[in-house]
């Protein structure tokens, strides 16, 4: 009995890291994505990940988010606190808000999940999850994202890019085709003193501090902020909030994703996210992950990973 307990354990284990190391092959890919240039439309599949959030009861876009495995959207809370948000669609392989987008894929949402300690108004823990009513096939234009790993460290400076179908200025008009906009990280030091306070651990920082006119803004709220190194993608933050859009004195603020990993992985069960530890010098996969990936056979990780991706 208790070696058929242990052995259970064990599958189990084995099961749950073979998930995670599926998703490490396939996220933060983006294989159409050539250049990047701050601040204009984005070219078809650059950002593959990518969703809109949408509700009649918005009349449309009213959120951004990013798929994180086949099944999950991550977003952000105070995007799903109004109590008429009715039926909650997710547009995934979307350019144009409007128009022919032949790679689009739409899903609805079973249920979203907001961060028990989500606080309204300092928009602390400002993190959501959401389920898809069914999963989606992987494709050049649908990928999920890598994201953050706990301890991961963005230094201020380093390059970041917000992807959105938020305002083009603050009070404007939304943008019908994706846009992106590079941006580099503020300390939270910085950020906390331009904001006279109320920036925790829990948030990060982007923008052009004391120069502006580069930023997210409304509508972009849950949308991802990424940072590249070598081939991968990997998201650091989530679009939270902000003073104006673009204002020289106030950088952007947005959720830090690597606080919230054990979070995730709660609702996951074994098909995790693919997390990569990242430092300003260059990243690294999970180490836990990298322990199991040279113990594991290399003959039975590409079979448990068949079962994941066709399950």
């Amino acid at each position: 009995m208790k070696f058929n307990t242990a052995l259970s354990v064990a599958g189990a284990l084995l099961l749950n890291i073979a998930g995670s190391l599926c998703q490490l092959d396939v996220c933060g890919q983006a294989p159409l994505n050539n250049k990047i240039v701050g601040g204009q439309n984005a070219v078809a599949g650059s950002w593959p990940w990518q969703v809109s959030i949408q509700s009649a009861s918005f009349r449309g876009h009213f959120c951004g988010g990013s798929l994180i495995n086949k099944d999950w959207v991550l977003s952000a809370a105070h995007c799903f606190q109004s109590s008429s948000l009715g039926t909650i669609g997710v547009y995934l392989g979307l350019q144009s808000l409007s128009g022919s987008n032949p790679n689009q894929v739409y899903r609805t949402v079973s249920r979203f999940i907001n961060h028990p300690s989500y606080n309204n108004p300092s928009d602390d823990n400002d993190i959501a999850l959401l389920q898809l009513s069914s999963s989606v096939t992987f494709s050049d234009y649908i990928k999920p994202v890598c994201l953050a790993a706990a301890g991961s460290t963005f230094a201020a400076g380093t390059e970041s890019w917000v992807t959105g179908w938020g305002a083009l200025q603050s009070g404007g008009t939304a943008p019908d085709i994706l846009q992106e906009v590079m941006i580099p990280i503020v300390s939270n030091s910085d950020c906390n003193n331009a904001y006279g306070g109320g920036i925790t651990s829990n948030m990060m920082c982007a923008g052009l501090l004391n120069q502006g006119g580069k930023d997210a803004c409304q509508g972009d709220s849950g949308g991802p902020m990424v940072s590249r190194n070598g081939s991968l993608w990997i998201q650091s933050g989530i679009v939270s909030f902000g003073i104006g859009c673009a204002d020289p004195k106030y950088p952007g603020v947005y959720a830090r994703v690597s606080r919230y990993q054990d979070w995730i992985n709660s609702y996951m069960g074994s098909n995790q996210p693919g997390y990569v530890s990242f430092t300003s010098d260059g990243f690294r996969s999970s180490p836990n992950l990298l322990l199991f990936s040279i113990s594991l056979t290399f003959s039975i990780i590409p079979f448990i990973c068949s079962v994941f991706l066709s399950s």
